[in-house]
This record gives structure tokens, C-alpha cells and sequence, in this order.
């Protein structure tokens, strides 16, 4: 480990190249936190517009026939549209909202902050690593308005429905093409953030600031970003091949003999659709981790800094993060117990899936041990952080089901698994985003959050997100199919249809709340009363310099670390917390 060195650019002048094309890491992942809040409502109407026609299915919308002249003619909704828009939905939520927000948003702005560095280890990689996952978005996006529309195979896009082109349905001509050559973009851009977070979390740390003096979130950062250099890796690699299978003619996915639409596929022979199954879920189950370890990270640092305790079992959590990184590799045959594997194949990875809820299990005991005998302050922040553990728990409890391949085979293509992985990778991280907004907006902007909107937003969402996602376990427990448009000729569906309405008034009520949410962030980035420098009394690094911080971080003053990062309440300090950096002489558990 080296101090870190001066910023190796100066301050810029212009607007461009300050809030533009900004080499700031603190711009940048300001930039990367409204990308992601843009992604998040795009897909949020995209599944409000879902949930409207499963419980309308014959519903005419004059405007459906203006946005979607072929695919809702006359203003219905055709099964394939309602496809594409779970597609999109699916695939916006998880690459630019769940990816983006924890690890490039927060991530960038303050990991530097919290190991105590000037800037990210490089800082041109970094921009080009944004606009990258900008671009990205803007071909995504443009799905929309090609010939076809947007992509239908879904957000895992399996092949042969990926694969062989326009005359497996509509949107996947060049839709589907654009919908890959997003995804191979973003893996690009994923990678180059990666190595920087790598390389600055190994390099960059200042005087003093061991490995086991690091922030939890510092923690989560590193091993998210180890997950995605090696995922992102695989996802690139695969997609490449799946564009030459539909542009070049290859058979990487395709296999002979194939009949669609009435018609064999002859110029493709030996595919095979597995291998993009092993692939995708290689990516796809780390993704996951990828998606909820800064989450878990900034529940951890919340829930010390707002009970005013150090983390119960530090060293222990840390632990329980490497495994978790470790384990995630090891478990992507469980997204696939339906393709016929080898049942010991299957029962290997079962076991494995169970293990990984070992670590994730220290976690939870920790959180609560660190609550445990706490002084508890209920700020809006802190609710998010007891909303993440709940939904997490919560939604980690219908895994174990998922997790043996008997039950799977019967809950895969269920609704059980939707209201699964929508608790815990969709709404639980996104209750990380929404806990780390309200404890650092101070930080980024100089100015305080209104807590009482903050608390009604909260206290909405919540209920609004159980209200939505735990009657999807049941109707999936009783046969309720995913990814079906219209349950309304289905015999056995029809007494599930009272409950998909409550589904759907749940959504439009949560999703009328985050209105709440918009109004506080911009209101308090402009009107908000002015931060003090430390509000919560915190321990880390970026609570002692100025809010928002100087362009150099530090004002050319390294700073030098004495104190592990969670000291609250500590017997004979003269208040209940100690600053990383004040002098060995206060008392300290370090």
C-alpha cells in the first residue's frame, strides 16, 4: 500500500470539462446516480404498463396505438408487446439501475472519500467508463424505435428464440441486435470501472488505512467490482458469439434441424442453447451479488453509525463479504435445474446454493447483534437500512425453496420466483440506494434531505413493495405462470385474478409515492437547509472535510489514519465517537 499521490489533473475551468466530460470522481458518480434514477423510472412505467394489461387484457388505449401502431393496433396490447416491455423492463432495472447506482454512483463518489485517496487510480478510464454505460443506455433505448420494436426473448435473451433472428417473432430482427450490442457495451464499460475500483482500493489508501480499518462499504466496493471484472468477462465473451450466430452464420447457440414457423433452419448445425445458459448464469448469479453487496455494505455502515454501536463482529462480516464473492461463482447451475442437468450435477449445486446462505446468514446475525442494546436513531436513512434487512431476509427465505431442485422444478416457471428475486436483487437494493441518498446527499450537495417526507416515502414504499411482491409467492405456489399476458382463459387462474388486481393497485401506489422522492431531491438540492459538516456523527474519513468536498478531496492534506472505522460509544472517549483521524491518544478498540 502507497499514500496516494497528488491528483494527477488539475481542476478543470469550463463547464464542459467540469460537469460534462468531468474526470472528477465525485461528478462522475454523481452522473452515474441520475443515469440511474433516469433508468429506474423508465423501468418502472415500463412494468406499470405490464401489470395494466394483465389485469386488463382487452383493454383499448388510444395512446398504446400512437406509441405502438403495429404491435397495439386498434389500442390492445399484443402478447408479444407485453414481452417486449418485460424484456426492457427486466434488462433497464437490472444492467442500469441495480449495476449502476450502488457501485458507480455511490461507489465512485465515495470510495476515494473513505480510504483516503485524492481521486480514483484512473481517472480518464473512469470517464470513459460513464459515457461508455451512457451510450449503452442510448442504444438500449433505441430499441424501441426500430422496425419490430424492442427485443421479446427477455432479459436472459436464451436462445434459439435470440438467436436465429426476425423469424422468431417481432423486435427480433434489429431489436434483439441492439439489445446484445448494448449489453457487449456495457460489459465494456463494467470492466474499465472494475480495474479502477481494483486498482484504487488496493493502491490508494492513505496512511494507516489497514485492509481491516476499511469501511464495510469499502469492502462491498472491492469484492462487487472483483465480481464484475470476472462476470462482465463471460457475459462480453458471450454475447460476441451470440451476434455472430445471427449476424455471420455461425452455430455457437443454434443447433441443426431447428424447425420455427413452419420452416427448418438449415444453415445452422451442432448449437448448442445450453452453452449460453452456462454463460449467462456464470454472469448472471454473481450479477446478483453484484447487484446487492454495496447494499449491504451501506446497511452495515448505517446501522453502526444510526444505533451508535461498532458492527457486531467486524472481522467476521468482512469474511462473510469474501465468501459471498467466493460462493457466487460456484452456484449458477441452480438458475438451470429446469434444462434437464444431471440430477448429481443438480444436487451439487443445491448444496453449494445452501452454503452461500451461511455467509449471508452471519450477515443478518450481525446486523441484528449490531442493533442489539443500540441507542437507535430512527433517521430516514436508517429506516431504509432496517427496510434493506428486512426485504432481504425476507426475500433470501423463499431461496431455500428455489434452492432444491424438486421444488424448482415445480416453482421455476412460477410467479414464486418473481416475487423472489424482485425482493431480494430488485427492491431490497434499490432500499440500499434510497438509505445511502438520505445519509450522504449531505455530503454530495451541501445540504439536508427533508425527513419528514423522507419518513412518509419510506413508510409508503415499504408496505407499498410487500403489497406487490409476497402475493406473487403465493399465486406462484399455486401454478400462477410468469411471463403470460392474459390469464383470463385459464379455468384454474381465474380465482388468482382478485389478487393480481390487489398486485397492481399496490403498484400504482408505490409507484405514485416515489413521486415523494423526486419532489425531496430536488427541492433539498436547491432549497434544502445548509449540512453541517458531520450530521450524524459519523466515524469515516469523508465526514471530515467539507460538504460538499474540495475538487482534491483533502485540500492537499493526506490524511492519516489511527482508528478503525466504526469506534462509537467507546468507554472513556470524550464523546460517542471517534474520527478515524483523530490522534492515538484517544481512547480507542482498535
Amino acid at each position: 500500500m502507497s499514500a496516494p499521490t497528488h491528483s494527477a489533473h488539475h481542476a478543470p475551468q469550463g463547464f464542459i470539462r467540469k460537469y460534462v466530460f468531468s474526470l472528477d470522481h465525485k461528478v462522475i458518480g454523481i452522473q452515474y446516480y441520475f443515469l440511474g434514477l433516469f433508468s429506474v423510472f423508465i423501468g418502472m412505467g415500463l412494468s406499470l404498463l405490464m401489470r395494466f394489461h394483465m389485469v386488463n387484457p382487452e383493454a383499448k388505449v388510444a395512446w398504446f396505438a400512437k406509441l405502438w401502431p403495429t404491435a397495439a393496433a386498434g389500442g390492445m396490447m399484443t402478447p408479444e408487446l407485453y414481452l417486449s416491455l418485460m424484456t426492457m423492463h427486466g434488462t433497464i432495472m437490472v444492467f442500469f439501475v441495480l449495476t449502476t447506482v450502488p457501485q458507480s454512483g455511490f461507489g465512485n463518489y465515495f470510495l476515494p472519500l473513505q480510504i483516503g485517496a485524492e481521486d480514483m487510480a484512473f481517472p480518464v478510464l473512469n470517464m470513459l467508463s460513464f459515457w461508455t454505460t451512457f451510450i449503452a443506455l442510448v442504444v438500449m433505448v433505441s430499441a424501441f424505435f426500430v422496425q419490430g420494436g424492442a427485443p421479446l426473448a427477455g432479459w436472459t435473451a436464451y436462445p434459439p428464440l435470440s438467436a436465429a433472428g426476425r423469424i422468431t417473432g417481432p423486435g427480433e430482427g434489429m431489436g434483439q441486435t441492439l439489445w446484445i450490442l448494448s449489453i457487449a457495451i456495457f460489459c465494456g464499460a463494467s470492466l474499465m470501472g472494475a480495474i479502477n475500483f481494483i486498482a484504487t482500493t488496493v493502491d490508494l489508501r492513505c496512511k494507516g488505512m489497514r485492509l481491516m480499518r476499511m469501511p464495510l462499504t469499502c469492502w462491498t466496493w472491492l469484492v462487487t467490482a472483483i465480481l464484475a471484472l470476472l462476470g462482465f468477462a463471460v457475459l462480453l465473451a458471450a454475447g460476441l458469439l451470440l451476434i455472430l450466430d445471427r449476424t455471420v452464420g455461425t452455430s455457437f447457440f443454434i443447433p441443426g434441424g431447428l424447425m420455427i414457423s413452419d420452416q427448418i433452419i438449415s444453415n445452422h448445425k451442432g448449437g448448442s442453447p445450453l452453452l449460453w445458459q452456462h454463460l449467462f448464469w456464470f454472469f448472471g448469479h454473481p450479477e446478483v451479488y453484484i447487484a446487492i453487496l454495496p447494499g449491504m455494505g451501506v446497511t452495515s455502515h448505517l446501522l453502526s453509525t444510526f444505533a451508535r454501536k461498532p458492527v457486531f463482529g467486524y472481522k467476521a462480516m468482512v469474511y462473510a463479504i469474501l465468501s459471498i464473492g467466493f460462493l457466487g461463482f460456484l452456484v449458477w447451475g441452480h438458475h438451470m435445474f429446469m434444462s434437464g442437468m444431471n440430477p448429481y450435477s443438480a444436487m451439487a449445486f443445491s448444496v453449494l446454493t445452501m452454503a452461500i446462505g451461511v455467509p449471508s446468514a452471519i450477515k443478518t446475525f450481525n446486523w441484528i447483534g449490531t442493533l442489539w442494546g443500540g441507542k437507535i436513531h430512527f433517521d430516514t436513512a436508517m429506516m431504509f437500512s432496517l427496510g434493506f434487512v428486512s426485504l432481504f431476509v425476507t426475500g433470501g427465505l423463499s431461496g431455500i425453496f428455489l434452492g432444491q431442485p424438486a421444488l424448482d422444478l415445480y416453482f421455476h416457471d412460477t410467479y414464486f420466483v418473481v416475487g423472489h428475486f424482485h425482493m431480494i436483487m430488485g427492491v431490497a437494493a434499490i432500499f440500499g440506494m434510497f438509505a445511502g441518498t438520505f445519509y450522504w446527499f449531505p455530503k454530495m450537495f451541501g445540504r439536508m434531505m427533508n425527513e419528514t417526507l423522507g419518513k412518509i416515502h419510506f413508510y409508503a414504499t415499504f408496505i407499498g413493495v410487500y403489497c406487490i411482491f409476497t402475493p406473487m409467492h403465493f399465486v406462484g405456489m399455486a401454478g400462477n405462470p410468469r411471463r403470460y399476458s392474459d390469464f383470463t382463459n385459464v379455468e384454474y387462474l381465474a380465482a388468482l385474478m382478485p389478487v393480481h388486481k390487489f398486485m397492481t393497485h399496490a403498484a400504482y401506489f408505490t409507484a405514485a409515492v416515489q413521486i415523494l422522492f423526486l419532489i425531496n431531491l430536488f427541492w433539498s438540492l436547491w432549497k434544502g437547509p445548509k449540512a453541517p459538516m458531520n450530521p450524524w456523527n459519523s466515524t469515516s474519513l469523508e465526514w471530515t472535510v467539507s460538504s460538499p468536498p474540495p475538487f482534491d478531496n483533502f485540500g492537499g492534506v493526506h490524511p492519516v489514519v489511527n482508528h478503525g472505522p466504526y469506534e462509537f460509544s467507546v468507554p472513556g472517549a470524550p464523546t460517542d465517537f471517534i474520527m478515524q483521524t483523530d490522534p492515538p491518544s484517544v481512547t480507542s478498540e482498535d
